[in-house]
């Protein structure tokens, strides 16, 4: 049994009646039936946890009906609600308490007519900024903004050096000058990497200044979620081969330095590398990889929320909820974190 194993106090946050009671819940809301609702439960790591999230807190379905849930993000204040991207259904779904859910957008992404040459035709990763809506939008193969009152679309990048991005994947926004920061793997083109519409020939994670100008952070192996620090010095990816990758950045937001975040095998991760991810106000990371994992600014981990099925991502709400992104489901808990505002 590892050192983590012998410290480890787990608790099951979500009964048999409790949930019975969330899936109710979730169709009454807006959702659509699309099989046994994932289970879910806290392990407290370390006490260090106790500051950011009840152990015992219960993790309830709010929504169903989703082919690949991602890229959550909350718009408004504690009244306010959820936007989640279905990259493959080409839609955005919207939720709230009192209105349940609902389609905010479609096509999210792509809008011409249907193509075998996307895997991924909707938008992905979502992140508030620059006064509207940011979106990673796989199938236009570009960084988009949407105006969050008409729903305007305007392109902010889609080329780096004359050729077309691969096809974005996640972004963030820095609190620092609202630099953008992007993913661009090739997730969203059928065939991946070995696609023939591909024009770079490599993968990576890109800024883009206030300007709109566009320069490269480094080339990693499909690169998929993206977060910054509240200071706006440190930058965190994934890499499929290296896992958590962080970058220490000088004042205009480049990178000065990277290595790996998270030592794998020293913290108990079964997940080779993660998906998408937030950095909350004090600089912790909530990322995918076994779940949804808690990871100090050290790299430790402190707690671990366990799902049944896959996760793809998280979002903090100005409702003291963390929001996850299920597979084909939406999912909350209860969080005394806070959101890293941009």
């Amino acid at each position: 049994m590892s050192a983590i194993s012998r410290r480890m106090m787990m608790t099951t946050g979500l009964s048999l009646a409790g949930m019975a009671s969330l899936s109710r819940t979730a169709l009454a809301q807006g959702g659509t039936t699309t099989g046994p609702a994932p289970t879910a439960h806290i392990e407290r790591l370390d006490p260090s946890l106790d500051a950011l999230i009840d152990a015992n807190a219960p993790v309830e379905v709010i929504m169903d009906g989703y082919q690949w849930a991602e890229g959550p993000v909350w718009i408004g204040g504690a009244d306010g609600h959820l936007l989640a991207s279905d990259p493959p259904q080409n839609v955005i779904h919207q939720w709230s308490p009192k209105s349940g859910g609902s389609v905010w957008l479609r096509p999210s992404g792509y809008q011409g007519p249907p193509t075998p040459r996307l895997r991924e035709a909707g938008s992905n990763g979502l992140f508030l900024g620059r006064g509207g809506l940011l979106v990673a939008d796989s199938g236009n193969r570009c960084i988009t903004q949407i105006d969050l009152a008409t729903k305007t679309r305007s392109v902010i990048v889609d080329r780096f050096e004359g050729k077309r991005l691969n096809s974005p994947n996640d972004l963030c926004v820095s609190p620092v000058d609202g630099s953008i920061y992007f993913t661009d793997p090739a997730y969203g083109l059928t065939g991946t990497e070995k696609s023939p519409d591909r024009e770079l020939d490599f993968t990576g994670v890109f800024r883009v200044a206030p300007d709109n100008s566009i320069s490269l952070i480094g080339k990693y192996g499909a690169p998929n979620g993206v977060g910054i620090s509240p200071d706006g010095r440190r930058l965190y990816h994934t890499d499929r081969s290296m896992g958590w990758v962080v970058h220490e950045l000088d004042a205009q937001g480049r990178s000065l330095s990277s290595r790996p975040f998270i030592d794998r095998a020293a913290q108990g991760f079964k997940s080779t590398s993660g998906d998408g991810f937030k950095v909350d106000s004090m600089g912790n990371v909530w990322l995918s990889g076994d779940g949804i994992s808690i990871v100090n600014p050290q790299g430790k981990r402190i707690g671990v929320i366990r799902i049944s099925g896959p996760a793809a991502n998280c979002e903090l709400g100005a409702d003291g909820h963390l929001y996850i992104a299920a597979n084909k489901h939406l999912m909350r808990v209860k969080v005394k974190a806070r959101k890293l505002r941009a």
